[in-house]
């Protein structure tokens, strides 16, 4: 709160002052831009609509900074101008005059009034990174008045985000925004000590929020592939200009390249923990090209908090982890212990994950933990998260009372991957540990699991404080689910594999789920749920056999 409060006295009059100053004279280099473009939506954009943050807003030949739009990921996005790279992949005159009308429209309508969404520090970052990076385009046929305006407008935006960023939310945008003024002092004429301040700057928050194993501190994958897509162009263009780049630097694309590689399902899709949502395989491939270690993903990850089995061809991640620092747990879920399984390129079991450009309204419901393959008891969350609403409109919906001390502890054996690993969620409410035990076997053909559940000292749950428990797992809604002549439940993906579900400890059932990460917005599902007393049962016991198809069909 005391961040936010000092950038909106930022933002007013008596500060504003110190953002006038010198006009850079030229941009010296257009960084790279890795992230995908498409000339089509060039057109689209040309035409006045604009197709952005999965929201396709018609500006009826208005400019799209008069409209009124209440969806801020439309805005966010409007604002942050990554759309330019379109108009640079249509490489046409008509694209770069239509870039430069709509820069001139921002500057106009937006660029002397410092407030609001197109101001907010990440947006600011973003902003910046892509004026720079599509320069060419902008200034391609432009007179000097325009030059003028834009190289102004660009050092007014730079000087406020040298003055705010220590105050920007932590995590992703912060970073973003030391990013921005690293590439900044790179891409325009500016004094050596203004380049080695961003050097620093931005060492000492990567060293600061990329963990030892490549992981974001906000536990998040999609931060990773975010991320690595500023960081590797800001690698280049420290090349590029001859400069060395910070040791930090190099050593976090080191090691997000491999934590990227290491969420990475078979179909290319990330798996879907702490606020991830649908992804693009292609967007990840452009990122995995600079990625020369080559090698098999890691199979832990033990800072960030997480687990992979990988044999054959079944893959499984599964979140080992605690509660990520209350100031990046705004999107941190309460899927402890949770995993996903994909077989070859079919994602089989699943968690929720979020619907990226949806309603937040249903966050809370995409966070809880009955929307991931894991346990649950009594049905409540292993973490809170509701906090007074005065306090959310400032700081946003944090992750609290979630584990402390999570164990994760690896029993790999010849032929087998595996781990055991147990958290401390439910003690302060119910005195109860959760104890998850997993392994892939025989050529990955065999996924067994145990979920445990006993008291501080391994004493058997009392019912007293409620000992209901509800272990889920979330199906992908592309699997078909039926049950067999033998009355099991056998899961049946399109490339024609079966995977039955054995438990001897308690009756499957079926119920509806939901899965929000879907790249056409969220979709019905099943889940399967075997439902118990921990007081009367300490544990359960379930296996996935993925077993050979007869008569080449999946039907039962």
């Amino acid at each position: 709160m005391w961040h936010r409060t000092r950038r909106r006295l930022r933002a007013g009059p008596p500060y504003r002052w110190r953002y006038a100053g010198r006009t850079p004279e030229r941009v010296l280099i257009a960084p790279p831009d890795l992230r995908l473009a498409d000339p089509q939506i060039a057109v689209e954009i040309y035409h006045g609509r604009f197709p952005l943050a999965g929201l396709l807003v018609e500006t009826g030949g208005d400019s799209p900074f008069h409209l009124e739009v209440t969806n801020r990921n439309w805005l966010h996005s409007l604002h942050g101008f990554r759309w330019l790279r379109h108009m640079r992949a249509a490489g046409s005159d008509l694209a770069a005059a239509n870039a430069r009308s709509l820069v001139s429209d921002w500057i106009s309508v937006h660029g002397r009034n410092i407030r609001g969404i197109a101001w907010e520090p990440g947006t600011t970052a973003k902003r910046i990174i892509a004026w720079l990076q599509h320069s060419s385009v902008v200034l391609q046929g432009a007179e000097f008045p325009f030059y003028r305006a834009f190289l102004k407008s660009l050092a007014v935006q730079i000087r406020y985000l040298r003055s705010v960023v220590a105050d920007a939310p932590d995590g992703r945008d912060r970073l973003r925004g030391r990013i921005a003024l690293a590439f900044a002092a790179l891409s325009l004429p500016a004094p050596v000590h203004i380049l080695r301040g961003a050097t620093r700057q931005l060492a000492t928050e990567l060293d600061r929020q990329i963990l030892p194993d490549g992981g974001h501190i906000s536990r998040n994958p999609m931060n990773v592939l975010e991320l690595l897509a500023d960081l590797l162009p800001l690698r280049q263009t420290y090349a590029n200009q001859a400069e060395t780049p910070p040791a930090e630097l190099i050593g976090a694309v080191e090691r997000m390249l491999p934590a990227l590689r290491f969420f990475r399902h078979g179909d290319g899709s990330l798996a879907r923990f702490n606020g991830m949502g649908a992804t693009i395989p292609d967007r990840i491939a452009a990122i995995l090209r600079h990625d020369d270690t080559a090698g098999a993903p890691l199979l832990q990850a033990p800072h960030s908090g997480y687990e992979r089995l990988s044999v054959g061809s079944t893959i499984v991640v599964a979140d080992t982890g605690t509660t990520p620092p209350l100031d990046v747990s705004m999107r941190a879920h309460a899927g402890f212990l949770a995993f996903e399984m994909s077989s070859g390129r079919q994602n089989i079991i699943v968690n929720s994950g979020v619907d990226t450009y949806g309603l937040d309204d249903f966050r809370p419901l995409a966070r809880a933990t009955a929307a991931h393959s894991t346990a649950t008891l009594n049905d409540t969350s292993s973490a809170r998260f509701n906090l007074p609403e005065q306090i959310t409109g400032w700081i946003g919906t944090v992750l609290v009372d979630g584990p402390k001390n999570p164990r994760s502890v690896r029993t790999d054996k010849a032929g087998r991957q595996g781990f055991v690993a147990s958290h401390d969620g439910y003690v302060a409410r119910f005195g109860v540990f959760h104890e998850r035990e997993i392994s892939l076997s025989e050529g990955g053909n065999v996924l067994t699991g145990i979920d445990r559940f006993f008291g501080p000292k391994g004493e058997t749950v009392r019912a007293e404080k409620g000992d209901a428990v509800s272990v889920r797992f979330h199906l992908h809604p592309d699997i078909e689910l039926f049950r067999d002549d033998r009355d099991r439940l056998v899961l049946a993906t399109p490339q024609l594999e079966r995977w039955t579900l054995a438990s001897p400890d308690a009756t499957p059932a079926v119920e509806e789920s939901i899965f929000f990460a879907s790249l056409g917005g969220p979709r019905r599902t099943r889940q399967i749920v075997l439902s118990f007393n921990a007081s009367e049962r300490g544990e359960v016991r379930w296996r996935f056999t993925r077993t050979p198809v007869e008569n080449g069909t999946n039907g039962k």
